[in-house]
């Protein structure tokens, strides 16, 4: 992509009704602009972006057998007056249409699933299933002042899983802890596995933190389980805040060093939903036995804006946003610096074509108004993991830098390519 003809450029400042990091940074770099507090467009940077967190977490999802589905947005008020969530789902906008019928706008969709299922599950031949989606989510949030860490419309994933029984449920609920932990760690987080409340579901449920002074929960864990979140030996306690049985500096109840409170953002979750939206639309299945059971059921989010937020939120310097390689809107962010004549631009423009031929992700500032101090000032807010420059200075080699170093090399287009395919 020729940078000249990006639509989203880079600004000098971000605007003043901006107070989070996530938001000043992606609003400065070109990726997203607000629309009304806590909506935001996502321009042609932010949408690869999205779209790359997002395919991370479809193949994950894909993984473990879930199906991708896409359900509506506008609900069937009757199903939500059915559970009792109409009245007491807090952040439900609720839309009227000109025949005066209200909907609501999917902030969920258990109330859009089960009876979905219940025209396909009959019997425990159809069970285990798990189906799953990437959806723009709505909620009427009051406090709306965190970029898209707390958003009114926003992307989410969630799955749902359909069961004959508890055991099988527990099962599969495993598989989907090790997934997580496995796509956070694709995706360059270290999202520690944190016990929490279960609500009216059960017990306990599971939440996917990240540690962050922007983070809007608190949880009390064991400093060790940086070891565990990523594959090695380690202690695996943590527990949120609001449900926390110890206290910070207390001993650890299983490896006994001192616990640490730190502030966190919730980047997914996963808990039970037993038999609560099953058996309130009937949903059951015919045994071996034949006779009827109800199903059981689990539902598994991941926030996907939110994750996007929150890794601009964790991967910055006081120069812009430094993206993970997996998720970064481009591999390479090519530079060229113009010597007024023609050499330089058509020694980059073969660069440019040859790393396209390549199949490398570039994006390319071919602006020719612009200083080479603009270009890199843009270059570090951007935060592409690895910047390339074509000048007089580089000759018949081209400049590696990595966003996240200071150490510059040069190299040839073959040793270039090499390096990058």
């Amino acid at each position: 992509m020729r940078y000249s003809k990006l639509f989203g450029k880079t600004i000098k400042n971000a605007p003043s009704d901006e107070v989070a990091v996530n938001a000043k940074l992606l609003t400065k770099a070109g990726f997203i602009r607000k629309e009304i507090a806590g909506v935001y467009n996502f321009l042609p940077l932010g949408l690869r972006v999205l779209n790359k967190i997002s395919n991370i977490v479809r193949e994950e999802m894909n993984a473990i057998g879930g199906q991708e589905l896409e359900l509506t947005t506008l609900q069937n008020k009757q199903s939500w007056e059915k559970t009792g969530r109409w009245s007491s789902f807090d952040v439900l906008f609720k839309a009227k249409s000109q025949l005066d019928i209200e909907y609501p706008l999917g902030p969920t969709h258990e109330e859009v699933i089960v009876p979905l299922a219940k025209q396909f599950v009959n019997s425990y031949k159809d069970l285990p299933l798990y189906v799953y989606q990437i959806q723009t989510k709505f909620r009427d949030e009051k406090r709306a002042q965190s970029g898209l860490l707390r958003g009114r419309e926003f992307l989410m994933k969630d799955l749902y899983s359909f069961h004959t029984d508890e055991k099988d449920f527990e099962k599969y609920y495993e598989i989907a802890k090790k997934a997580y932990k496995k796509l956070f760690q694709r995706l360059g987080l270290d999202a520690i596995e944190t016990q929490a409340g279960g609500g009216t579901f059960s017990k306990f449920s599971h939440e996917y933190q990240v540690v962050a002074e922007a983070g809007e929960d608190e949880i009390i864990y064991c400093p060790a389980f940086a070891k565990a979140s990523v594959g090695k030996p380690g202690c695996h306690f943590s527990q949120n805040q609001e449900i926390a049985g110890v206290k910070e500096n207390e001993s650890c109840p299983i490896c006994q060093k001192k616990l640490a409170k730190a502030k966190a953002i919730e980047v997914g979750n996963i808990f039970p939903l037993k038999t609560k939206f099953s058996e309130t639309f009937g949903l059951t299945y015919k045994g071996k036995d034949g006779k009827e059971n109800p199903v059981v059921m689990g539902c598994y989010g991941i926030g996907i804006s939110r994750l996007m937020g929150t890794i601009a939120e964790v991967y910055n310097d006081e120069k812009g946003i430094i993206w993970p390689k997996s998720v970064a809107p481009y591999q390479v962010h090519l530079i060229m610096i113009n010597d007024k004549g023609l050499r330089i631009k058509k020694r980059a423009d073969e660069v440019y074509e040859k790393l396209q031929k390549a199949g490398i992700e570039v994006l390319y500032d071919d602006r020719e108004d612009v200083s080479a101090g603009g270009k890199f000032a843009d270059a570090d807010l951007i935060g592409i993991p690895v910047r390339l420059v074509v000048s007089e200075k580089t000759g018949d080699k081209i400049e590696w830098k990595k966003r996240s170093e200071e150490k510059t090399e040069f190299l040839s287009e073959e040793e270039l390519i090499r390096r990058l395919v």
